[in-house]
């Protein structure tokens, strides 16, 4: 056998097969649904993965806000921001946020499985995520997870 012929093929923005997918968040602990969204954004589950190419899928979350935590993460579990000025650092539990905005919980747990680099920057907008369980991308055909 000829192994001269095995090629390698790298996808690019034009060859890449995007599509819409539907995941329902309801009863389901955050951290192995996370990094099922965050694999599905990045690419990783298909054949053709190239690391440097947007390949994901467009992935969309409903029922965010009926997510759950395991343990006591959802009263003790810190998210830490900072505002820029000389003690601005704020901290926020789940609790509290599932209260105010209840998509940013698996906004932030799929941020962070994302690289940390422009690319990563440009996956995460392959991510919607909503509180109920309507979404306005009807027209996209997604398909459910």
């Amino acid at each position: 056998m000829n192994t001269l012929s095995y090629k390698t093929v790298s996808a690019n923005k034009k060859t890449v097969n995007k599509e819409w997918v539907v995941v329902d968040a309801n009863n389901e602990i955050l951290g192995r649904l996370c990094t099922k969204i965050a694999m599905m954004i990045r690419g990783k589950h298909k054949p053709g993965f190239t690391p440097h190419v947007d390949c994901g899928d467009n992935v969309i979350v409903i029922n965010a806000d009926k997510v759950k935590l395991t343990g006591n993460k959802f009263s003790e579990k810190q998210y830490v921001s900072y505002t820029g000025y000389p003690g601005g650092q704020r901290f926020i539990s789940p609790k509290e946020l599932m209260a105010k905005h209840p998509e940013r919980v698996i906004e932030k747990a799929v941020r962070g499985m994302l690289p940390k680099n422009r690319l990563g920057r440009a996956i995460y907008g392959n991510l919607h995520v909503y509180a109920g369980a309507e979404h306005p991308h009807q027209a996209q055909n997604p398909t459910t997870i």
